[in-house]
């Protein structure tokens, strides 16, 4: 058991795969162990998960920066960008990063619009030929960050993906269009929850195509019968909670949006940059590091260490509950 941050995790040493499965803090991690419990002997009715869902709703907001009420929760980042994209004109141009995580680009692709792909570093010069762009704010593959200030000033419309930067990297979002993000990596969560923040010019330009009881008006009062009577706010794009998910998410986010996330930042950051420069090479900024040191992958796992394999290249996550000996040991087993 480690102690980090205020709280206690069940981490083991090595486990640098936050930017795959986050770790839940020891109350998170209680908390839903408790809801089953719950579930198991019959004892909850549905109405009982709605401070959860709203807590989660709230916390996520803090984190980037957004107010509750342009908050909608959704259950992955694909169906929440569905929603975007379902709100675009049929010849719409949509911006994206080479290589980006293709929940975030694969339902513009399936709409049929048109997706132009070009390097990161190229976003924000070609942004204004186009009616969207689509971009994480720290890149899946690598922990490459966008240029943030440059895409807002280009006033083009933007989605922003904030799966691998919501939890630890500090965000000021409220000036984006749309900003999504799943709850399992960073943020610690279970998987089964999400969320998109909407601007309120954009709110009305994304379409509620998974309409149903949850984003009614009153949840409650609206399980039968038309007319049509969504939430005037950003949950009518809602769509029914996964109730073990946002209890845990509940917990979790909550706990994060009462952290110093430049602290945060700044413990992941040093880490990562730690590992780099005992491997001789620059640093970069990013809690994410992408290696391709030849049998990389092998090694690290007969050492005990947990990552990921993506685009051929091994993917090490740091985490507020990560510490020097796993650096350490990622050094070891590196040579």
């Amino acid at each position: 058991m480690r102690s980090s941050f205020g709280t206690t995790f069940d981490v083991p040493l090595g486990y640098l795969n936050t930017a795959g499965i986050g770790v839940p803090p020891a109350p998170a991690a209680a908390a839903v162990s408790e809801a089953v419990r719950r579930w198991s002997a019959g004892l909850d009715r549905p109405t009982d998960f709605d401070p959860h869902v709203a807590a989660a709703r709230t916390a996520f907001g803090q984190l980037v920066g957004v107010p509750a009420e342009r908050v909608a929760m959704g259950a992955s980042g694909s169906q929440l960008v569905a929603l975007v994209a379902a709100g675009l004109p049929a010849d719409a141009s949509v911006l994206v990063a080479r290589g980006e995580f293709t929940s975030l680009t694969f339902p513009f692709a399936a709409r049929g619009l048109r997706v132009t792909e070009v390097d990161l570093d190229e976003i924000v010069a070609e942004a204004g030929s186009h009616d969207l762009v689509a971009v994480s704010v720290v890149q899946s593959v690598d922990g490459r960050i966008v240029d943030l200030e440059g895409l807002r000033a280009t006033g083009v419309p933007v989605l922003l993906d904030a799966s691998q930067a919501a939890g630890w990297l500090p965000l000021e979002l409220d000036w984006a269009d749309w900003v999504v993000a799943v709850g399992y990596k960073f943020l610690m969560a279970p998987r089964g929850c999400a969320w998109l923040a909407c601007s309120p010019s954009a709110l009305e330009r994304t379409v509620p195509a998974a309409a149903n009881w949850y984003a009614g008006d009153d949840p409650w009062t609206t399980v039968y019968g038309l007319p049509l009577r969504l939430a005037p706010d950003a949950r009518r794009l809602d769509i029914s909670p996964g109730w073990l998910a946002q209890v845990g998410a509940a917990a979790s986010l909550t706990y994060l949006a009462s952290l110093d996330l430049a602290a945060v930042r700044d413990h992941n950051v040093a880490l990562a940059d730690t590992l780099l420069a005992g491997l001789g090479l620059p640093a970069r900024g990013s809690a994410i590091v992408s290696l391709d040191l030849p049998s990389a992958s092998e090694r690290l796992a007969a050492a005990g260490v947990r990552s990921s394999l993506r685009a051929g290249r091994v993917r090490l996550a740091f985490h507020l509950y990560n510490a020097v000996p796993d650096v350490d040991l990622v050094l070891k087993a590196l040579g």
